[in-house]
């Protein structure tokens, strides 16, 4: 129990513990004016009834207060949990847009090395049967210029 519980609950024993001491005091009857009419009954009890409805009507308005302030709590709560929902899933949404971005990206990079891998290949074999034909014709020249040679050896002999 919080300060306030205790202390209303002593004022409260307080006030009753003095109402059982003056109990005949407080069953006194009297002549009460009421502003237009005049009544006999007791002040004591009057006050007395007047001071326990007060207090029931200032324990509702706490309550009405404090069951307020509980259901827009619990209003508030349920809008932040829509709200972080919301969150989540644009952020799941922004997740999987940035993952397809990325594959799409990734697979047009892959497509791009691998063309520029088939002309590499393209342009290997191209080089590579320029230089056999070069080797070809290296080769037969220099045998052309060797059995020239030969021949002129061959005729100085």
């Amino acid at each position: 129990m919080g300060f306030r519980s205790i202390l209303l609950i002593v004022l409260f024993a307080l006030l009753a513990a003095f109402a059982a001491l003056n109990w005949a005091a407080f069953t006194a009857s009297t002549s009460l004016t009421l502003g237009f009419t005049s009544v006999q009954a007791p002040l004591g009890l009057v006050m007395l009834a007047l001071s326990a409805l007060l207090a029931l009507v200032f324990l509702g308005f706490a309550f009405y207060v404090r069951t307020s302030a509980l259901l827009e709590g619990r209003r508030q709560m349920k809008e932040l949990q829509a709200q972080r929902e919301r969150a989540d899933k644009a952020e799941s949404s922004r997740i999987t847009q940035l993952q397809q971005s990325l594959e799409a990206g990734l697979n047009r990079v892959a497509e791009q090395m691998s063309a520029h891998k088939n002309e590499l290949l393209v342009r290997m074999a191209q080089l590579e049967q320029a230089q056999t034909q070069l080797i070809t014709e290296t080769a037969n020249g220099l045998s052309a210029a060797v059995g020239e040679l030969e021949d002129r050896m061959a005729r100085r002999n």
